[in-house]
């Protein structure tokens, strides 16, 4: 087998689970979350306040 071979078997695998990994991401149920996903719901506004 050829070297080069195996390395591009290799990204060419590190591709597709990164590719893999954020389909998984966006299709997959948010934990906690709202269903947009966008973070504000967390946010904690509580402590500001507004300029004068």
């Amino acid at each position: 087998m050829d070297i080069q071979f195996v390395i591009m078997v290799m990204l060419f695998l590190g591709a597709l689970w990164y590719v893999g990994r954020i389909i998984y991401r966006s299709v997959a149920p948010k934990k906690g979350s709202c269903a947009s996903g966008c973070g504000k719901c967390s946010a904690d506004f509580s402590k500001i306040t507004p300029k004068e």
